[in-house]
């Protein structure tokens, strides 16, 4: 039995009980969650992964994709890169690999870390048709299936699937305004596979037969966003939100097969229609977990962009959004190096904190208490502690120009902490 079908059974897993440990929640509480879909566990039967609960009271949990690609593969780099997304705070790691030894890349991962590991099962399928014939378009159902069952027999914990990609909606797609067309690296595979031949998308058509596949390995099914904005002129618009629709009835399709699922967000979305988005979608989608792209909150900061995400993300997990896939500095411009998934990830964890704390989670409010009382006692070991990177700040606080440790530069005998520490 799967997570849900346990839970629905008021049976607690040992991931359960590490979970509700973990969060501070009561079990029977996240029971009731989980029974309901409100909050997902992804662990594949045959994965080493450690527990980590996603949805509806909990923390906001991050998520750093890596992963070659057919420009660039380095097997060590990418794992280096996924090492370094868990060490500052990373809850899963996807791999995205398209280059010519995917398969290899993520193996290697997979040993190297032991947090959820997700995948997009449409790209091996599509790098296989690439080169045995001679084109994307020209995979066929078997391509797409065998893929996913590949993946999944791997120990894959959970995987994007873009199964809201309709006849209709590409019909819509080509009628609409937009100015980015499909920026879904996913959804596009599958978009010009349409147009290509003419028939419904395989996820879609034969949903039941990915959900038979899921539930055998208890895969976390997470429904893509193949027709997400990709800049903010196409922000909530009929493809965007046609898709939605259709995913809001996946959603119960799989939680009524038993298998855990969890539906993706917009990736560029003006701050104003954010919570919007998000109250849409888990009305739609029956308060599925929410994992969101940034969301980017304006286009003109490339370079920038983890920046851009990290407004969005705080905003959208605010709102209810419960897992958030970090954007680096890097993205729309190149692939990521080791330094670049250090500053996503840490962006994302400050986005996740605020979000947290806007939201009364416990564990957030005690970590900023903590701080707030480092401060105040020049406790500086104890601030490096706490901070999201550990290292950044003890390397500004050796710039300083004083031995006295009851002060910092920037204010010097003017502290203000000390001026009404001293004279009450």
């Amino acid at each position: 039995m799967t997570q849900l079908q346990q839970a629905q059974r008021g049976q607690i897993t040992d991931e359960a009980r590490k979970i509700a440990e973990m969060e501070g929640i009561e079990i029977q509480k996240l029971l009731r969650r989980v029974s309901t879909g409100r909050v997902v566990i992804p662990k594949n039967f045959k994965g080493k992964s450690i527990p980590l609960g996603i949805g509806k009271g909990l923390k906001t949990k991050i998520n750093a994709n890596v992963g070659s690609s057919s420009e660039l593969e380095n097997v060590k780099w990418e794992v280096e890169k996924a090492r370094t997304a868990v060490k500052f705070g990373a809850d899963t790691v996807m791999d995205l690999s398209t280059g010519p030894h995917f398969k290899t890349v993520r193996e290697a991962i997979m040993k190297d870390v032991n947090v959820p590991i997700g995948t997009v099962p449409i790209y091996e399928a599509a790098v296989i048709a690439s080169k045995s014939k001679g084109a994307v378009v020209h995979m066929d159902e078997d391509d797409m299936f065998r893929a996913i069952t590949n993946q999944a027999k791997a120990g894959v914990d959970f995987i994007t699937v873009h199964c809201g990609i309709t006849k209709d909606t590409v019909e819509k797609l080509k009628n609409s305004d937009r100015i980015m067309g499909v920026v879904s690296r996913g959804g596009a595979f599958l978009a010009a596979w349409i147009l290509q031949n003419g028939e419904e998308n395989p996820l879609y058509k034969n949903y039941d037969y990915l959900l038979e596949i899921a539930h055998e390995y208890d895969v976390t099914l997470s429904l893509g966003d193949g027709l997400r904005p990709g800049c903010l002129h196409d922000a909530s618009d009929i493809p965007q939100i046609g898709e939605l629709v259709t995913l809001g009835d996946l959603v119960i399709k799989a939680r009524d097969k038993g298998v855990q699922v969890m539906v993706e967000g917009p990736g560029h979305v003006p701050i104003n229609q954010i919570q919007a988005n998000i109250e849409m979608q888990k009305t739609i989608c029956k308060e599925a977990p929410f994992y969101v792209l940034g969301p980017i909150v304006t286009d003109l900061a490339p370079g920038y962009d983890h920046i851009t995400s990290a407004i969005g993300g705080a905003i959208a997990a605010a709102a209810g959004a419960d897992f958030l896939c970090y954007v680096t500095p890097t993205e729309h411009l190149s692939i990521p190096d080791v330094e670049d998934v250090r500053e996503g990830v840490i962006a994302s964890k400050i986005a996740a904190e605020a979000a947290d704390v806007a939201k009364g989670i416990k564990s957030a409010w005690k970590r900023e208490l903590e701080m707030a009382h480092a401060r105040k006692d020049f406790n500086w070991e104890k601030q490096f502690e706490l901070a999201f990177d550990h290292e950044k700040p003890r390397k500004c606080r050796e710039r300083k120009s004083t031995d006295e440790e009851d002060m910092c530069t920037m204010c010097g005998e003017f502290c203000a902490l000390r001026m009404v520490r001293d004279n009450i």
